[in-house]
């Protein structure tokens, strides 16, 4: 007799990509499950991939606990279709543990349930509620067709945590103590360690970080740059600009214009070494630098020099909001001849950035702050930030690093250069 179940397998893996690690599995056997209902998280080096059900039916069983490493085409679990599922329900009840007593049956459940069951949250959000011991269904949602969304669980995190606080009682002055020698302090509750395993991108990221500064020369050249032209430009055109291209004007779109014209004019910085070659990119796939649940990630905006300031904004935007969903894709991710990361949404002030190989050189971009500077003999208050490039000096002269980061620093402080490609 065939069997009726089907194989829930590992998908196609992305080339490059030799195995995957099951992060999570979704639902338990004898759960009903609903068409593209995620039922398994697999974890690669660069992405996430979710592999969803194929039909309405039921989770028979999972054949990988979470943890396991698994190839493309390995069998996850098993699953009935709908149609199998409603004919082994009687069959179910037949089973020899059971009472002998008839019982009538019970009820099946209305179509309707199952329609009004809340979308499955993202999966940042189940990561959310992994992390905190909390169950989706305690807390409402308010997205779309009620949704869980991650400020749900932050405002139901929040809540609880305001609940449980009790403000101290204050001794009266006559009540206080002389505080106790410190030596003869119990240590403060109890001091715990706990080991947890890498996940597979971080232990990626190590590597790439580790090769980096083994191989290559690394360098760094600082500048700064005089932001006041472009806050200018901003705040006349914002408005305008957010409602004819439906995405707010940032900064990073000025940025990755500025590297991309600086790139064709020194095409070493855009190059990279392939042995004992040189290998010249006439094009700019510069790497944008973006932070996610599971680390930091690099998707790469593609040819950038022939892009609008408003398809770079957008393509940036689509970026950040994939990345904190776990939605981007290896071909995001894949190549790149430069790249651009932002520590100063972080607050960084100043820092020597990391090379991304086989890429020869990267820019940092840092806090915007208001310093004094000296401005036709006179010391004036102006938006600054500090620049940072590190390159290959194998690859790079110093003389052409710093003749870049000039470059950019001049389009910045006047945009009109970049309109005009001076």
């Amino acid at each position: 007799m065939p069997d009726p179940r089907t194989a829930l397998r590992v998908p196609e893996l992305p080339e490059s990509v030799a195995d995957a690690t099951v992060v999570a599995l979704h639902g338990k056997p004898g759960d009903s499950v609903r068409r593209d209902e995620l039922l398994v998280e697999l974890e690669t080096d660069k992405v996430v991939l979710e592999v969803p059900a194929p039909f309405d039916g039921k989770l028979v069983e999972f054949s990988v606990e979470e943890g396991a490493v698994v190839e493309a085409d390995t069998v996850l679990g098993y699953l009935t279709a709908a149609s199998e599922t409603e004919g082994q329900d009687d069959a179910d009840d037949e089973i020899p543990e059971r009472p002998a007593k008839a019982e009538a049956p019970a009820p099946a459940p209305a179509p309707e349930r199952a329609a009004e069951a809340p979308p499955t949250p993202s999966p940042a959000v189940r990561r959310l509620l992994g992390e905190h011991g909390l169950r989706a269904e305690d807390i409402e949602g308010t997205g779309q067709d009620g949704r869980l969304t991650k400020q749900d669980v932050e405002r139901f995190l929040a809540a609880r945590a305001n609940a449980e606080k009790a403000p101290e009682p204050v001794p009266a002055p006559a009540e206080r103590k002389p505080a106790p020698d410190v030596r003869d302090l119990a240590p403060a509750g109890a001091r715990e360690e706990e080991r947890v395993p890498m996940t597979r991108l971080r232990a990626r990221i190590a590597e790439r970080l580790l090769e980096a500064k083994q191989t290559t020369a690394m360098l760094t050249t600082f500048n700064e740059v005089d932001l006041s032209e472009v806050m200018a430009l901003r705040a006349r055109h914002r408005d305008a600009f957010e409602k004819r291209h439906g995405v707010r004007l940032g900064f990073m779109g000025f940025f990755v214009s500025a590297c991309a014209q600086a790139l064709r004019r020194f095409p070493m910085v855009n190059a990279a070494l392939d042995g004992h070659e040189i290998v010249y990119h006439h094009y700019s796939d510069i790497g944008i630098a973006v932070s996610s649940p599971r680390g930091l990630v690099v998707p790469v905006l593609r040819d950038a020099g022939q892009r609008s300031l408003a398809e770079i904004e957008q393509t940036i935007r689509s970026f950040a909001e994939r990345a904190r969903d776990n939605r981007l894709d290896l071909d995001d991710l894949r190549g790149g001849t430069f790249t651009i990361t932002n520590g100063g949404v972080f607050g960084s002030l100043l820092s020597t950035p990391i090379l991304n190989p086989p890429q020869s050189a990267i820019l940092g971009m840092h806090a915007i702050q208001d310093r004094p500077v000296a401005r036709g003999g006179e010391v004036v208050i102006r938006p600054m930030m500090y620049l940072a490039l590190s390159y290959d000096h194998r690859l790079i002269d110093g003389a052409d690093a710093v003749r870049f980061l000039v470059t950019v620093k001049e389009s910045l402080e006047d945009p009109a250069r970049l309109l005009l490609d001076l």
